[in-house]
């Protein structure tokens, strides 16, 4: 304990006191491993006065009677018989301890508020519901002024013995068909489309599991959406626009556009086509 510097064994000195309700002095002679110092005599024990004394001295003569009920025994004259009271023991600690009083117990997690951090989420309703229903009313809308605006009757049975030249899919699959005039069968029909259209698609939660939200974060995954994206929206815009009879490559400012969902409203080209 010697070892310690005088401050650090001050503050413990100081923290034992406060806890055991003693001096310091003593705190700090329990520490060091010395005998407690003499307290100073208090008040209360202080010598007696000089007429004190003789009233001590009249208590401890040997006619005294025992005492009863805290009075001094009776010397000489019964009527002038002297009372003294019993010194009270001295309250409370040393001189500078406070002592206090320890009323209850409260745990920490009684008077601490515990706040979650904030989080950047919404209610479904009425936040998102609000603005689907909004998306679908514009795109409703949309529908509905392309249908008024566009013809697209029903034409008359198909004749296989009058195949149309160029025969091109919906648009939705001019993608793929554009992928036949370059591959075989076998590897655009069906390799492409398993390997990228299903395992590859199973594989990005696998592949990126960043879980931000925010599309600076989400590289990989932006990455792959758009790879598939811009693959699929450029093999689609050739095969409408690019592809003329036998579909063969055209440019349809020379040659028109043979695509009959677009004839009616696109004025573009001077060839058979338009």
């Amino acid at each position: 304990m010697a070892e310690l510097p005088e401050h650090l064994l001050r503050r413990s000195a100081e923290a034992k006191a406060k806890a055991l309700g003693i001096s310091v002095e003593e705190a700090m002679a329990q520490l060091k491993g010395e005998a407690p110092p003499t307290p100073a005599p208090t008040p209360a024990a202080a010598a007696p006065e000089p007429e004190a004394q003789s009233a001590a001295v009249a208590t401890a003569a040997p006619e005294a009677a025992p005492e009863t009920n805290g009075h001094a025994p009776v010397v000489g004259d019964p009527t002038k018989a002297t009372s003294v009271r019993p010194v009270a023991p001295a309250v409370g600690g040393p001189e500078g301890v406070r002592t206090q009083r320890l009323l209850t117990v409260v745990k920490a997690k009684a008077i601490q508020q515990t706040k979650a951090e904030p989080q950047d989420k919404v209610n479904t309703w009425p936040h998102l519901m609000i603005v689907e229903f909004a998306s679908l009313l514009a795109v409703t809308g949309v529908l509905i002024i392309l249908s008024i605006i566009l013809q697209a009757p029903l034409l008359e049975a198909a004749n296989f013995n009058a195949t149309p030249n160029p025969s091109k899919a919906p648009w939705y699959f001019l993608g793929l068909q554009e992928l036949l005039s370059y591959f075989d069968p076998q590897i655009a029909g069906v390799s492409i489309p398993t390997i990228v259209g299903l395992l590859g698609f199973m594989a990005i939660p696998y592949v990126d599991k960043n879980p931000s939200n925010k599309p600076s974060d989400r590289k990989v995954a932006i990455f792959m959406y758009t790879f598939f994206l811009m693959g699929s929206a450029v093999l689609t815009i050739i095969g409408v626009l690019f592809r003329g009879p036998g579909f063969n490559f055209t440019y349809p400012w020379n040659d028109g556009i043979f695509f009959d969902d677009l004839k009616d409203w696109v004025p573009i080209g001077l060839g058979d086509g338009h």
